[in-house]
């Protein structure tokens, strides 16, 4: 009798799980979806999800690049807690320089990763009893202790690194995918953004129905490539390619935006954009629409996007543009349909929702920096996030309420966002106390940070 209680329990736990697919883009800047209307792109399946969740638009990450922005995806924690706050970068590609395989074995890029005692939402799931699998770009260290098979995921397919060849799939002349722990060229010449969707198929074909599966679906679009063109000479800046795309999609913006670069990026969108419809497609033909929930944001603001207007600024600065991303999140029956929302959201909520959508729970003695959103997104209750900090080497900036305040080699200055969302008039001077008071508020977060249990890779200790 015990037996058979238990059975039942755990059939009822497992249906009470929803699916969860996790989709980020790379670079996607906040106005770069169709259905907002600014620019002239083709996203019928992003506008799709969106007219059946709720679109978010005042959700920040927290860094204004990839890696940082990545981690505290991936583990509910600020850069700064949870070690990984800074890029896990070799720069010398920008000055044509091919690495050996020796060479590359003790780069930053092979020997630095998000620290292994921090617990991924891979983690958490997987101990959840679903399914995990991550697609595309993992970006949290290659070295194989830093990679998804040893941080959570059942399935990975995709690359460690940031920046590849769309078609190469190599960074500095090094291949970059792995399936599992291994590196591979089994793909070599196809376009990635049709690699990661077959890949996703392939996962979700294999969970679908019969086991809640979590898939972190990471693009790498539509980031520009970092590849060497011929005729790099070894010790010269090169030139950014910028982004690759087909010629289908490339051909679809010719003439509708200013040049060929930006009808790559618009291109590299679109794709993605196909690819995600023909995975929700795929969930719901197998009868997993409505027990799926699913996610989309971008990792930080637009770059090589023809511009973030109106907010100012893009990747890798502190002003709204690089800070402030696309967010969509869909779940049926759950949360409301065509809901646009402008509640104060951050990407350190995502852990802690999913974690109540799932049942899992959180590790123990673990700090969490989020909180559960769904009750915001289904309109039940304000934001209780009244502030939040960013920190970019020497670059800070703080939001609290409406205010925000930068400090940055790109500009500083006090702004009311409620009044200036592009940021064009410097309060500085006629709010001293309110600058002041920005100035505390970030000066008691980062020491909070600095007081928090240290994780590398960089910070010292």
């Amino acid at each position: 009798m015990r037996t058979i209680l238990f059975l039942i329990l755990s059939a009822a736990c497992l249906a009470a799980q929803p699916n969860v697919v996790f989709i980020i883009s790379d670079d996607q800047g906040w106005p770069d979806i169709g259905c907002i209307g600014s620019k002239p792109l083709i996203t019928p399946n992003l506008d799709k999800l969106a007219a059946e969740g709720v679109r978010g638009t005042s959700f920040y990450v927290t860094w204004p690049a990839c890696t940082p922005s990545r981690g505290s995806v991936l583990t509910g924690r600020y850069p700064q807690r949870n070690g990984l706050y800074d890029m896990v970068r070799n720069d010398m590609v920008n000055y044509g320089h091919r690495f050996t395989a020796e060479e590359y074995a003790v780069s930053p890029e092979m020997t630095l990763g998000l620290d292994v005692r921090e617990v991924t939402i891979g983690d958490m799931l997987k101990k959840a009893g679903y399914a995990t699998g991550c697609v595309g770009k993992w970006d949290m260290g290659q070295a194989q202790r830093f990679l998804p098979l040893q941080r959570g995921f059942d399935f990975f397919y995709g690359h460690g690194n940031n920046g590849i060849d769309y078609y190469t799939h190599e960074r500095y002349g090094v291949p970059s995918l792995f399936r599992g722990n291994t590196r591979t060229e089994e793909d070599k010449g196809a376009y990635v953004t049709e690699v990661f969707r077959r890949e996703a198929l392939r996962f979700v074909g294999d969970h679908a129905g019969k086991k809640p599966f979590f898939l972190y679906l990471a693009f790498n679009a539509p980031h520009g490539a970092s590849t060497l063109p011929e005729g790099t000479v070894a010790g010269e800046k090169k030139k950014g390619e910028g982004v690759q795309a087909p010629e289908k999609y490339t051909a679809m913006y010719r003439g509708k935006v200013a040049d060929e670069k930006l009808a790559r990026y618009c291109g590299a969108v679109t794709c993605m954009d196909e690819a995600i419809g023909a995975l929700m497609d795929f969930i719901e033909k197998a009868g997993q629409k409505d027990n799926t929930l699913v996610i989309f944001m971008s990792d930080n603001g637009g770059s090589g996007n023809g511009g973030n207007a109106p907010l100012k600024g893009s990747k890798s600065s502190m002003w709204e543009g690089g800070l402030r991303v696309p967010f969509i999140i869909r779940w049926p029956g759950k949360l409301p349909s065509g809901k646009v929302t402008d509640e104060f959201l951050t990407s350190l909520e995502l852990v802690p929702t999913l974690l109540t959508a799932s049942g899992a729970k959180a590790p123990e003695g673990v700090k969490m920096d989020g909180f559960d959103m769904l009750p915001i997104l289904r309109g039940e209750a304000k934001s209780p996030r009244t502030e939040m900090f960013w920190q970019r080497r020497g670059d800070k900036a703080a939001r609290f309420q409406n205010w925000k305040w930068l400090e940055s080699a790109k500009g500083n200055g006090l702004y009311d966002l409620s009044t200036d969302l592009g940021e064009t008039k410097d309060l500085s001077a006629e709010k001293p106390e309110i600058a002041r008071m920005m100035r505390e508020r970030f000066a008691t977060w980062r020491a909070e940070m600095d007081a928090a249990e240290p994780r590398g890779p960089f910070r010292d200790y």
